[in-house]
């Protein structure tokens, strides 16, 4: 029975325990789509990121929720590149990525922030039934309704596709008490991964917006600080010309404080779209890994930092 490295990271934060939580398995070469699938139902983050040699990038990223692969993850893919950058095995600067969305640029600068350059975006506003979103999120139809006659319901993508919905007040935003398999249907109807939302009403003076996405349907019923859903925001409040002045050149998007992993994604939209945050190791230890034909379950064990 092998052995490899697992850790658990988490991003957008420089704290351990707040901010999103990650797997990262430093090196998955050789390993199974079963024995990824395992490892990440395992380790138990939202997402786990399995790193492998590539033909066409410096390296190659797979990701796995506890029940499923997804295409792109963003705090896996900050947490990642933070581990490796704090292991030596990469060094500041620009590196290649391949994913299952193609190849992205890693640019981690000489602060240690790691930047995620995603994809080309594609936003589409939507004429969105504002009383059923609302009774899947739990809240009231104004709370949408307020915020909405300005800026509208959107799908938007820069990576994995979200459905981006504004809410007028913080306290509405904390307030959400939602109906997961509404949200399901819904994120199914709309061909996202999940829910984005979100109000300019934010905790701290300096933070653009106040977040929290949910994702049912990718194994993922709310999760803490989501980066692709940060950077696929930021295309969408430029597209549908959320502020009235120049847009700003960076913004800071807050999340997971409800649920005490509160973490900030700093967000770039230009000719490309970026964000970027902290990360710090938490846990660091090894994975015991069946063969492919063995059903016996995958041993973990840590060490804290």
């Amino acid at each position: 029975m092998q052995q490899r490295r697992a850790l658990l990271v988490d991003a957008f934060t420089e704290t351990p325990l707040r901010g999103n939580a990650a797997g990262v398995v430093p090196d998955a070469n050789g390993l199974s789509d079963r024995q990824l699938q395992a490892i990440a139902t395992e380790l138990g983050a939202s997402e786990t990121a399995f790193i492998t040699s590539s033909a066409t990038a410096d390296r190659q990223i797979r990701y796995f929720t506890p029940t499923q692969e997804v295409d792109l993850c963003g705090h896996a893919t900050i947490a990642s590149h933070a581990a490796l950058h704090e292991d030596g095995h990469i060094e500041s600067g620009t590196h290649s990525l391949e994913t299952n969305v193609g190849q992205l640029d890693i640019e981690i600068g000489t602060d240690d922030t790691v930047w995620m350059t995603q994809q080309d975006p594609d936003v589409t506003s939507l004429e969105a039934d504002l009383d059923r979103l609302a009774a899947a999120l739990g809240i009231e139809t104004a709370t949408l309704a307020d915020v909405g006659a300005d800026i509208p319901v959107a799908r938007a993508n820069t990576g994995l596709p979200w459905l981006m919905v504004p809410v007028n007040f913080l306290e509405h935003v904390g307030s959400i008490d939602p109906d997961m398999n509404a949200i399901e249907r819904l994120s199914d109807e709309h061909d996202t991964v999940g829910v984005y939302a979100f109000s300019f009403d934010a905790l701290e003076a300096d933070s653009t917006l106040h977040a929290r996405a949910f994702a049912p349907s990718a194994g993922v019923p709310e999760d803490p600080v989501t980066g692709t859903a940060s950077g696929a925001c930021g295309a969408y409040l430029r597209d549908v010309e959320a502020f009235d002045d120049e847009f700003p050149e960076e913004m800071r998007f807050e999340q997971g404080h409800f649920l005490e992993r509160d973490g900030f994604v700093r967000v770039q939209v230009g000719d490309s779209i970026r964000v970027g945050g902290a990360a710090t190791v938490s846990l660091d230890g090894s994975v015991k890994i069946p063969t492919t034909e063995s059903d016996d379950i995958i041993e973990a064990w840590v060490c804290a930092r």
